[in-house]
């Protein structure tokens, strides 16, 4: 692996993670929206990824003779790409409160599905998910600097 596709690798983790983190402040700022203009509670969101891949063969099936340049035997990964925001399918809150605006007949009024305890702890995770990319690619360009120096 070059030192460009080290950085590669780390700036799509980075922008995966500002993404998540971006996504979790969203759930967290509508943690008691009871009416969104869908209809109904806030519905908890979550994003899915997928391994972003070359269509280069891996530089050790090149090594092994495994591989022809040129051809694919197994797509590399080089990171991974957002594919989808979606909807958690968990069920929503029903509290007693028959002065809300929105309760219904019942009184019961429907609250998001967000547990802001799991929010706060996804976003620990994505924060050092991003400072982990954030060194990778730090010292991949300390690397690349070094060599520079090097070949004057």
């Amino acid at each position: 692996m070059g030192i460009f596709t080290a950085m590669r690798i780390s700036a799509s983790g980075l922008a995966a993670q500002r993404l998540r983190m971006d996504v979790i402040t969203n759930n967290v700022a509508n943690a008691e929206t009871t009416r969104t203009p869908q209809g109904g509670a806030f519905r908890r969101q979550q994003i899915l990824f997928a391994p972003k891949f070359t269509g280069k063969a891996p530089f050790l099936s090149l090594l092994r003779g495994d591989a022809q340049r040129g051809q694919v035997p197994g797509l590399m990964v080089e990171g991974i790409q957002p594919i989808a925001i979606v909807n958690d399918a968990a069920p929503t809150r029903l509290v007693y409160d028959p002065t809300h605006a929105d309760a219904n007949a019942d009184g019961m009024v429907e609250y998001p599905n967000v547990n802001v305890i799991v929010e706060m702890t996804d976003m620990v995770s994505a924060t050092r998910s991003y400072e982990a990319n954030a060194t990778v690619f730090n010292a991949a360009k300390a690397m690349a600097q070094r060599a520079i120096d090097f070949a004057r």
